[in-house]
């Protein structure tokens, strides 16, 4: 069964879970969480680099022993040194690191003090009031606790965009390899480019139903069938994923695509308009009575009811089909239209890839120019630059310059945003940049209205380029802090700095509907990759995705203009 590197991911990310509970050697820890974000990063899957006999070390984060272990995990599922730590553990502690806000030293701290052991004996724990009386802990911790874990009772499990990813590229090309198959597509939120997603819907064309359903619940990563017919299937994959398969005619390809690739909500809206024409619209067809009339394309769909094609990303039902009506459809960002990338690490803070290196990939990424935005002194963990190192690197990025044709390196830095507001370097530092992006990296509990008004002096530095990540979450495990967004767009408006779009797939930050607010206070929105190894670039389809999604045009998005006009607007920031 082929083991994607989510799976390894998530190996390693619980093996450094339970050797932080058990108190082990912070290095050794850091070390399987530094190797699960690389793992997880990647645009290859380890198991095909492994087929075709590369050496893993070569990858970020990844040495001798660790080599060792993916190889483990890739030949047999499993690894023995995770088997070796649960049974070392209560079975279920791992379960409440899935619980918001509950990280390994709090578990540990539940476990050795309270012996909570289940998220049963923590909602327990909390309703009684025990947890408050922890070290580290107190009232509102405790709230926030409980209420944590009765969302967390109530929510179906959800898969990031880019894990989800994985599986949906594999399992596509295992039906294609399928003798009489014509097409397969992913529809439902994944072809929406949806943050999350709670299953797959696959669907297929082929010469005949039977063999597809068969090679499909014959697949090897299938856990689990729920249901097996003439045309469709439902499985579980081992890691907890639902698909839904359907075997659709040609004829009908392009109905069924509209319908299941929704939304409801898009969906409910088509099919109205097609009442008033007299059409029924369902998955298997336009019908006028009981004959149907269009269906084989999904062009043909919107057509029968007036509209131009209205591509998977906006169908939300958020005004697309007025747009449409009056044949004002944005014309969406391309992957394609991005010049260069404006946010990226080396290996002089927590990169794992050298300047020349970033710099080439770049170049074969097809990038004009590239951003060089290490972080600042604060952020110690990260090995932040001081002005000292970041003068040192500015000047290798004027040497490699001089080498390099074909890309250009633009000095940058990503500087902390202070609680006061203030940057965390001086401004003859600032000054002699190309760009600043300013980032919170700390205080995320401030109430909202210290969290924006520090936001906003930052953003009145006369050295202040753009906000990174603007809202600090992380995709299921960091909620987004409270701030005023409307307020920072506007403000950011009035001083011409920009705003990004972190197309990290933990990240995708700026949210959908802010891409959109942006869009019409007229702030220009940069979709980096926030890259820390040369595979990372490999993301941006992500956050083209989210991009898309947010009805952003090339011409809204900074990082899509030549390297001249670039410059142009970056000093009017500086």
């Amino acid at each position: 069964m082929p083991c994607h590197n989510a799976d390894v991911a998530a190996i390693f990310e619980e093996i450094a879970d339970l050797l932080e509970i058990q108190g082990a050697n912070p290095f050794r820890i850091r070390a399987y969480r530094n190797a699960a974000r690389s793992i997880g990063e990647l645009s290859e899957e380890v198991y095909l680099l492994l087929e075709k006999g590369e050496d893993l070390t070569r990858l970020p984060g990844i040495g001798d022993d660790l080599a060792a272990k993916i190889r483990e995990i890739v030949a047999s599922g499993r690894c023995s040194l995770l088997e070796r730590l649960r049974q070392e553990l209560p079975p279920a502690i791992t379960e409440l690191l899935k619980i918001p806000g509950l990280g390994p030293k709090r578990v540990k701290a539940l476990y050795h003090d309270l012996e909570v052991q289940t998220v049963e004996q923590l909602y327990r724990a909390a309703r009684d009031g025990r947890i408050r009386m922890l070290p580290g802990f107190g009232e509102k911790s405790e709230l926030n606790i409980l209420q944590a874990v009765e969302a967390h009772a109530s929510q179906t499990r959800r898969f990031k965009l880019a894990v989800a990813a994985q599986y949906a590229d594999a399992l596509r090309a295992f039906l294609a390899l399928l003798p009489g198959v014509t097409r397969v597509t992913v529809a439902g939120s994944f072809r929406r480019m949806r943050e999350t997603v709670g299953d797959l819907d696959i669907l297929v064309t082929a010469a005949a139903a039977r063999p597809v359903i068969q090679r499909f619940i014959g697949y090897e990563e299938v856990a689990e069938t729920l249901a097996a017919g003439t045309t469709r299937a439902s499985v579980i994959l081992h890691c907890g994923l639902q698909v839904d398969l359907r075997v659709v005619a040609e004829e009908s390809y392009g109905a069924a695509l509209h319908y299941f690739t929704g939304s409801k909500a898009h969906n409910i809206a088509i099919r109205r308009l097609a009442q008033k024409r007299g059409l029924k619209i369902n998955e298997y067809g336009v019908y006028r009575g009981k004959t149907r009339i269009d269906g084989e394309s999904e062009e043909s769909v919107y057509a029968a009811v007036g509209l131009p094609y209205i591509p998977p990303e906006l169908r939300e039902n958020r005004g697309e089909i007025a747009l449409a009506q009056a044949g004002r459809l944005p014309q969406l960002l391309q992957l394609g239209d991005l010049r260069g990338d404006l946010h990226v690490h080396t290996k002089a803070t927590d990169g794992h890839n050298t300047l020349r290196e970033m710099a080439l990939a770049a170049k074969a990424y097809g990038f004009e120019y590239l951003a060089i935005t290490e972080h600042s002194r604060r952020l110690s963990v990260a090995h932040g630059l001081d002005p000292l190192r970041l003068a040192r690197q500015c000047e290798e990025i004027d040497r490699l310059n001089a080498e390099l044709e074909g890309i250009t390196l633009l000095k940058g830095i990503e500087v902390d945003i202070l609680e006061d507001g203030s940057l965390d370097l001086p401004d003859e530092v600032l000054a002699r940049l190309d760009l600043v992006l300013g980032a919170v990296h700390s205080k995320f509990e401030l109430s909202r209205t210290r969290q924006t008004e520090r936001i906003l002096r930052a953003m009145a530095h006369p050295h202040f380029t753009m906000l990174a990540h603007p809202s600090g979450r992380l995709i299921q495990q960091r909620a987004p802090y409270d701030v005023d967004m409307p307020r920072i767009i506007r403000e950011a408006r009035n001083r011409g700095c920009f705003l990004e779009l972190n197309a990290h797939p933990e990240r995708l930050d700026l949210l959908d509907s802010y891409c959109q607010m942006a869009k019409e206070e007229g702030v220009l929105v940069s979709v980096n990759s926030d890259a820390h190894s040369t595979f990372d670039f490999a993301n941006l389809r992500f956050g083209i995705g989210q991009a898309r999604r947010g009805w952003l045009e090339k011409h809204n998005t900074l990082n899509t203009r030549p390297l001249g006009e670039l410059r142009a607007l970056l000093s009017r920031t500086m």
